[in-house]
C-alpha cells in the first residue's frame, strides 16, 4: 500500500497556529490603532452629548414648565405614565415606524440598483459617484422645502404634471406621509448606494465567475453568493440608516408641521418642550426615543449575528 507523506512547509512559510498567533496579532495591533485614531473624537462626542442626555434623564423626572419655574415637582416616573398610556405616543410611534420601514427598504432597493450600475462601470467612476452624492449633501430643510413647493396646491408642478390640479397632497395623512417618504428615499438614497457600493468591492470575483460557469441563473448568484458576501455592509447600511429615519423631525417639520397625523416621535418630543413648554414631559419622550433607538440598533446587530470585522476583510 502506498503510503500518503503529510506535506512539509516550505522555508519562510509558517503553519495553521503560527498563522493564526499572527493573524491575531494584527486584529489586536489593528484594534489599538482604532482606539488611538477614535479616542478623542469618542471622548469629545461622549462629552457633549453625555450631560444633556443625563439632564434630560433627570428632567423627565420632575413636573416643570418653563413659564412656572416655581412649580416644579420631583414625580419619579409619572412622567414615563402619562407618555406610555397616551395613544398620542403609540399613533406617532406607528408613524414613525411606518415612515422608516418603507423608506428604508425603498432605499435599499434602489441603492442596491445605483451600486450595482457603479460597480461596473469601467470609465467615469468617479463622476458618477460624485454626482449621485448631489441629493444627500443638500441640507435637509432645503431639500424639504424644495419637495413641498413642488407638492403644493397653488404653486406645485407635480399636480399639472399628472393632471391633478385640484388635488392637495398635504391635507391628507397618507398622501403627505408618501410625499414625506419619497423626499427621504430622494436624498438618502445614495447614502445607502456607496455603502452597498463598499460592501459589493468584498465579494470575491471567482465566486460569481465560478457560479455562472456551473449554470446558476442571475437571482441564484445574486441571492447564493452576492448578498451572503455583502452581509456586513448591509448591516452597517441598515442599521444607520434605520436609526437615522426613526429619527426622521426636519422633513415632517417643514412639509406639515406634523398635521394630518403625520407627527413623529422626534417631533412629540420638540411639541411638548418648545409649544407647550412641558420640560418634564417633553424630556421623558427624548429618553423614550433614546432608549428605543438604542433597542433598534440592539436588535439590528443580534438579528444579523455578523461579525464587523469581515467589513475591511478580516476573517
Amino acid at each position: 500500500m502506498a503510503t500518503v507523506t503529510a506535506p512539509t512547509a516550505e522555508p519562510g512559510t509558517t503553519t495553521g497556529p503560527a498563522r493564526a498567533n499572527r493573524r491575531s496579532d494584527r486584529a489586536r495591533s489593528e484594534e489599538r490603532l482604532g482606539w488611538m485614531l477614535a479616542g478623542p473624537a469618542f471622548v469629545v462626542m461622549v462629552a457633549v452629548t453625555g450631560y444633556p442626555m443625563l439632564r434630560a434623564v433627570y428632567q423627565s423626572l420632575f413636573s416643570y414648565r418653563i413659564t412656572a419655574p416655581d412649580e416644579r415637582e420631583f414625580i419619579g416616573l409619572k412622567n414615563y405614565t402619562t407618555v406610555l398610556t397616551d395613544s398620542l405616543w403609540w399613533t406617532d410611534v406607528g408613524t414613525t415606524v411606518f415612515i422608516t420601514v418603507v423608506t428604508v427598504l425603498i432605499e435599499l432597493v434602489i441603492g442596491f440598483a445605483f451600486a450595482s450600475v457603479m460597480h461596473r462601470l469601467v470609465f467615469g467612476r468617479r463622476t458618477v459617484r460624485t454626482s449621485i452624492l448631489v441629493p444627500y449633501g443638500i441640507i435637509t430643510v432645503v431639500a424639504a422645502y424644495a419637495w413641498q413647493y413642488a407638492f403644493a396646491l397653488d404653486s406645485g408642478f407635480v399636480n399639472n404634471w399628472f393632471g391633478l390640479d385640484d388635488f392637495a397632497w398635504f391635507s391628507q395623512r397618507w398622501s403627505a406621509i408618501a410625499v414625506i417618504i419619497l423626499a427621504e428615499v430622494w436624498k438618502t438614497t445614495p447614502f445607502i448606494s456607496l455603502l452597498l457600493l463598499a460592501g459589493l468591492a468584498q465579494v470575491p470575483v471567482e465566486l460569481g465567475e465560478a457560479a455562472k460557469v456551473d449554470g446558476a441563473t442571475w437571482w441564484q448568484r445574486l441571492s447564493r453568493v452576492t448578498l451572503p458576501n455583502m452581509k456586513p455592509a448591509i448591516m452597517v447600511a441598515l442599521l444607520f440608516r434605520t436609526l437615522d429615519a426613526y429619527r426622521i423631525f426636519d422633513t415632517v417639520f417643514i412639509m406639515t408641521g406634523g398635521a394630518q397625523d403625520t407627527e413623529t416621535v422626534s417631533f412629540l418630543a420638540y411639541r411638548q418642550v418648545i409649544s407647550r413648554t412641558e420640560i418634564g414631559l417633553g424630556s421623558a419622550v427624548s429618553v423614550l426615543l433614546f432608549l428605543t433607538v438604542v433597542l433598534i440598533a440592539f436588535l439590528f446587530i443580534k438579528g444579523f449575528k455578523t461579525d464587523l470585522s469581515q467589513v475591511r476583510g478580516n476573517q
